[in-house]
């Protein structure tokens, strides 16, 4: 199982939000780049990137940076955040992106969903971001009018390689995770899954692990590495001690 530390970028700085709202931030490092270094340097194997100016406008804004990201970690970045249309994502996997995450356009336009996993196969998954079983677009600002049920199977049709699914109301909350709907996807699907939204201790890691043998392929954390109640390093070496 895969710890993604989370970098978040919103006016070309680090950050985290609060339930998703943009008026809710929470300045980590005013240097992107350094602080995914720094994360590659405590061993983390896999980068969580998220353009969030990109998210609320719907189309990249913060390209130099994540590209100077993917240059100097030399580790795997998955990418989310403003990828609309295959020029985009081409972009961004030349760019040195290993894949992406795909939100709005994969609710909004499923048919250009279908044709960009086909284009990159392997490298496309879809991001899930429900409050209260409810699904969101565009940053989190609107209903999708979906439940995760509805749209399950015309992902999986589509091809997406994997699905990244966050609870928006435990997103940057620490109040632990919704272990109940992790199961209940993880049931529902073949498609690896990660975890995103709620994650505060080595606990809620632990928690998680055991659906790792039902199609759990990681978990993605933000405000708890940077605040502390997540030790990062502590928490990837119990991953690394079950998996040995």
């Amino acid at each position: 199982m895969i710890l993604f530390p989370a970098v978040d970028i919103k006016n070309g700085q680090c950050v985290r939000l609060a339930q998703g709202k943009s008026d809710e931030v929470t300045v980590f490092s005013p240097d992107p780049v350094a602080q995914a270094e720094h994360w590659a340097a405590l061993g983390a194997e896999y980068l969580h990137v998220v353009d969030l100016d990109g998210a609320f406008d719907g189309h990249p804004r913060n390209f130099d940076l994540i590209k100077a990201i993917c240059a100097a970690t030399g580790i795997p970045v998955q990418l989310g955040g403003g990828i609309r249309d295959l020029a985009t994502a081409r972009a961004y996997l030349a760019a040195g992106v290993s894949r992406l995450i795909i939100g709005t356009l994969a609710l909004t336009e499923p048919a250009a969903f279908a044709e960009m996993c086909r284009t990159f196969p392997g490298r496309i998954g879809v991001s899930l971001d429900a409050d209260d079983g409810r699904l969101k677009t565009k940053g989190w600002v609107e209903d999708a009018g979906l439940s995760v049920a509805d749209v399950l199977p015309r992902m999986e049709e589509a091809g997406a390689a994997f699905i990244v699914y966050t609870d928006i109301s435990r997103d940057g909350m620490q109040s632990g995770v919704n272990l109940m709907a992790m199961r209940a996807l993880c049931g529902q699907t073949k498609v690896p899954v990660i975890a995103a939204g709620g994650v505060a201790t080595l606990a809620d890691i632990k928690a998680l692990y055991p659906l790792a043998s039902q199609g759990l392929q990681g978990v993605i954390s933000g405000r708890a590495i940077y605040v502390g109640t997540l030790d990062f390093v502590e928490a990837l070496a119990w991953l690394r001690a079950q998996q040995s």
